[in-house]
């Protein structure tokens, strides 16, 4: 008669914790020493600034996905939508400016839009337009640069137009197997209450994007202590370096859209074009974005969709800044 071998049993995560715990205790001393680094203090400091900001965008977010798998049946999605892509994309991006979210509360209502049947290309370019082109956006831009008002047109030219141009894109190169399944599958029909499956889904969805948002702040606090301040402070005169940098550190950074305008318009002796540059790259793609669309649609998806967006998106900032701001920006 034969035998099984018996299961091994696996280490909980409340195992671990307590573990964690443990060691902490033992450990004190050095870990107090260790924290009072400047650059450890520093880089602490830009870790709660980025998820403070980004968490209540989040939370707008996943209570918006919950109540458009609650009580927005697909049918209806598919009445306000074009039924040709090639316009329903340029009307997803116009309705990102009557919807002041966050880019991480983009991400789990792009992938609602996703499983209620609305096309990917539409979802995505909805995705880029909300936390840029909204009213919040604009108004704080305004603010931000109360001497140079065409910063604020030519902010959402520019966003406007790399959402649209991505989502065309897609809709044109874009493959659905780059996308994982559970993203793009339909949620069963039920005859649960309506606020249960909104409470749990709101639920779900915070709990999948929370992670990432903490893994994304975490390397946009290394980031911050790695890269040196004078290299920024010394761009001013160098146009086309500028704005290269600049769409690099919109990326690394990973500011929330709502305050990026500030942390641009603070750089002293940078031309408008690469501050332009700054606030179109930065709620398109940074690494705090990549980590949630990487959690939520998949590696395959993330490493192309990325990189794309980020030459789209410097692309279009640089027409529009030279449209609206003029050559000698």
């Amino acid at each position: 008669m034969a035998t099984t071998a018996p299961s091994r049993r696996k280490v909980t995560s409340l195992e671990v914790l307590c573990a964690i715990l443990v060691l902490a205790v033992l450990g004190q001393d050095w870990i107090a020493s260790w924290l009072d680094a400047p650059a450890v203090r520093t880089g602490a400091t830009v870790f709660v600034a980025v998820c403070a900001q980004a968490l209540p965008f989040l939370v707008l977010g996943v209570l918006v996905s919950g109540g458009i798998a609650a009580f927005v049946p697909a049918s209806a999605l598919e009445r306000l939508l074009p039924r040709k892509q090639a316009l329903a994309v340029p009307v997803a991006g116009l309705a990102g400016v009557a919807l002041p979210t966050c880019e991480c509360a983009a991400v789990p209502v792009a992938r609602r839009l996703m499983r209620h049947g609305v096309p990917t290309s539409v979802a995505l370019a909805f995705l880029l337009a909300a936390p840029a082109v909204n009213p919040v956006v604009l108004v704080a831009t305004s603010v931000a640069f109360p001497d140079n008002p065409e910063m604020v047109a030519a902010r959402l030219a520019g966003s406007l137009a790399t959402a649209v141009g991505m989502g065309w894109l897609w809709a044109r190169f874009g493959k659905a197997s780059w996308i994982l399944d559970r993203a793009l599958s339909r949620a069963p029909a039920t005859d649960r209450p309506r606020w249960r499956t909104f409470a749990e889904t709101a639920r779900a969805d915070l709990v999948d994007a929370a992670g990432f948002l903490v893994i994304g702040g975490l390397t946009s606090a290394v980031l911050a202590v790695v890269i040196p301040r004078d290299w920024i402070e010394a761009l001013g005169g160098q146009i086309v370096v500028g704005v290269i940098v600049m769409a690099v550190l919109a990326v690394l950074l990973a500011l929330c859209s709502e305050a990026d305008a500030f942390v641009a318009a603070s750089i002293a002796g940078l031309p408008l074009l690469p501050k332009l540059v700054f606030l179109v790259v930065g709620p398109a793609v940074d690494v705090k974005l990549f980590a949630l669309q990487a959690g939520t649609f998949g590696r395959a998806f993330a490493l192309r969709f990325a990189p794309a967006t980020f030459v789209v998106a410097t692309a279009c900032a640089v027409v529009s800044g030279l449209v609206f701001l003029g050559v000698s920006a």
